[in-house]
């Protein structure tokens, strides 16, 4: 084979290894770039829960040292519990009139959606206030009426009224107590003759006078009923009216007497003995929970010693520690349920039976209450 024949085959194989070459890859399959990942989905953001508002009608000033500054006190409770979960807000000095309906309609109106009206006058105007918010909840404190979204609760202040007794029986010297009365209602006569028992408990010859003022807070009035019953004889005084003035007065006049409601030691320091206090936050706290969680029913509820919303304190260092110890007694029955302040027999003042010998009143009766117990002078205004 020639030169030239050599470089013919050669040229031809290396021709034929370009073209097979070629074919090969033309019959690959090109590969394909991974799809990119899809972006994340953001979650849609949760929806505001807007907090629950809340609102309170008070009967007096947030500043009268009792009634209504123990209800603020609970007030403050509630946002202390809950934060941002609720919003509060309150009316003060709201009277027991017309003006109670239009304070409490507005605040249904305003969109609060649980309101506490603070004292008995307000019975009527949230029932009428009630019928027309049926989503809105209604709290009533002291009375005895309910809806289906309106409920009642109180405090067993006659519990402190008992206590107060005790130790007023042992720091009598004339034997004489004196009581500033509000307003003539079950309520009031049964913590005048709660207080009264207790005194008895200790000196059975106790005797107790009642000066009536027919108003929840009005100092003046409040400050001439105290004057007066101690005049009539009076060394020792309690109230059933919102105010300072009848500790106040008794300071003055060198007396002694309990604060009410809410610690009073500050008003009236040499007079003072023992102050009988409401907490009222443990009720609010539960009243709030309830409806954030969707468990509020109507119904009542009557908190004492046992619940935590009834207390004595700020006890004198002049009374006997004999007392002192007879108050923590008291206290761990009533708790326990060992120990009953109306505990027959127990007679009125005009020596009909009340209560039979060994028999326990129960909260029917003593919700009902209208005539004085044996040792309390004179008679209740409209019997």
């Amino acid at each position: 084979m020639t030169d030239l024949q050599k470089r013919s085959l050669l040229k031809l194989a290396a021709l034929s290894a370009v073209a097979s070459a070629a074919l090969i890859g033309c019959g690959k399959k090109e590969e394909v770039a991974p799809a990119p990942a899809p972006a994340p989905v953001a979650a849609p953001a949760p929806a505001k829960v807007e907090p629950l508002k809340i609102a309170f009608a008070y009967i007096g000033p947030v500043g009268d040292g009792g009634w209504t500054f123990a209800h603020d006190n609970g007030r403050k409770a509630i946002e202390k519990e809950f934060g941002d979960k609720v919003v509060t807000s309150f009316v003060e000095k709201v009277p027991e009139s017309a003006d109670a309906e239009r304070v409490i309609r507005d605040m249904a109106g305003q969109g609060n959606k649980l309101i506490f009206g603070t004292t008995f006058g307000y019975m009527e105007p949230m029932l009428k206030v009630a019928a027309d918010f049926k989503d809105v909840k209604f709290e009533h404190a002291t009375g005895y009426k309910t809806a289906d979204n309106l409920r009642t609760y109180d405090s067993r202040t006659y519990e402190g009224a008992y206590m107060a007794g005790v130790i007023a029986g042992k720091m009598s010297k004339t034997g004489t107590l004196g009581v500033v009365g509000s307003v003539p209602i079950p309520e009031v006569v049964r913590n005048i003759n709660s207080f009264t028992l207790g005194a008895q408990s200790v000196n059975p010859k106790v005797k107790t006078k009642v000066v009536w003022v027919n108003e929840w807070f009005n100092p003046p009035k409040e400050t001439e009923a105290a004057t007066a019953l101690i005049n009539g004889g009076a060394d020792i005084l309690f109230q059933n009216t919102d105010s300072s003035a009848v500790l106040q007065t008794a300071e003055k006049m060198n007396k002694r007497a309990f604060g009410w409601d809410s610690d009073m030691t500050a008003y009236g320091p040499k007079a003072h003995l023992g102050s009988a206090v409401i907490n009222w936050g443990p009720y609010y706290i539960k009243a709030t929970r309830d409806a954030l969680e969707g468990k509020w029913t109507t119904g009542q509820a009557w908190w004492g010693v046992k619940e935590g919303a009834i207390d004595m304190v700020s006890i004198a260092a002049d009374v006997p520690d004999d007392t002192k110890k007879r108050i923590d007694e008291i206290k761990a029955g009533l708790k326990d349920g060992s120990f009953s302040i109306w505990k027959g027999p127990i007679m009125d003042n005009t020596g009909k039976e009340l209560v039979a010998k060994d028999a326990v009143a129960d909260d029917k009766f003593l919700g009902g209450l209208k005539s004085y117990v044996k040792g309390v002078e004179g008679k209740v205004p409209g019997n």
